[in-house]
């Protein structure tokens, strides 16, 4: 068993437990630049690693009661028949050119950003927000936005395996800025398992997934997404914002490069 493999599955576990981003937005990249894994099986492997790592995540967040359910009802209503569509067209067309992937990964580096700016000014947004009522989206606007951005979620999760936590993290800032940085994380979490659980089972289906390599980082990744997740609401909030805001924008380098 390679520890290496161990140590980054702990390492990028407990940042996507305590932040709800840098699943597929690291690991993937980790896999393909660092480990030489093929780009189809990192991402296959991937997914599966997520299903797996965000279940403990998940159960952890609900213990400390940071979880919100009604948006991670939404975003399911969303992301999980585009994620079926998804698979059936990786399927019939086959996985994306290396072009339109690279274009794919620019996109979420450019909504992985505003993300950053949208926590390190949250304050100032709630502000405006609060003096601008008529500009806040609510009740079934917000609702159906909210479906809608879990459509986009669900698809670039299965093409790309990247985008649950980093796009979903913006999202959520973006749609529900009154949620605190714990909340982001926790909700971000809970509604990527369904997703990835079925973008993962596709992409077996597919015949992608190395299984020993999945094994082997999860022996690192459940304790570290553990900690994580327990820690993310005894963490200053404004502290939790700055590590979130960090990894963001090595994430957001990463994909570019």
């Amino acid at each position: 068993m390679d520890w290496s493999f161990i140590v980054s599955g702990f390492v990028v576990g407990a940042l996507v437990g305590l932040t709800g981003v840098g699943g597929g937005s690291l690991m993937t990249p980790i896999l393909t630049l660092v480990f030489g894994v093929s780009p189809s099986v990192a991402v296959g492997t991937d997914l599966a690693f997520a299903s797996v790592t965000k279940t403990a995540g998940t159960f952890t967040h609900r213990l400390r009661g940071t979880v919100r359910w009604d948006i991670v009802r939404l975003l399911c209503y969303g992301a999980l028949p585009a994620a079926l569509v998804a698979t059936l067209g990786l399927k019939y067309f086959g996985a994306l050119d290396k072009q339109i992937g690279h274009l794919i990964r620019i996109c979420i580096a450019g909504s992985v950003m505003l993300t950053v700016v949208a926590i390190l000014f949250r304050g100032k947004m709630l502000a405006w927000m609060l003096a601008h009522p008529e500009r806040q989206l609510q009740g079934r606007a917000l609702a159906t936005t909210t479906v809608v951005a879990g459509v986009v979620l669900g698809t670039l999760v299965t093409i790309s395996s990247i985008g649950a936590g980093a796009v979903g993290a913006t999202l959520l800032v973006l749609m529900y800025p009154r949620l605190t940085a714990a909340e982001v994380a926790g909700t971000d979490i809970a509604y990527a398992v369904p997703l990835t659980a079925i973008a993962a089972a596709g992409h077996w289906w597919l015949g992608s997934i190395d299984w020993s390599l999945l094994l082997t980082l999860l022996v690192g990744s459940v304790p570290g997404i553990t900690l994580g997740s327990w820690f993310a609401r005894s963490m200053p909030e404004r502290l939790l914002r700055g590590v979130l805001a960090t990894v963001l924008v090595s994430v957001a380098a990463k994909l570019v490069a």
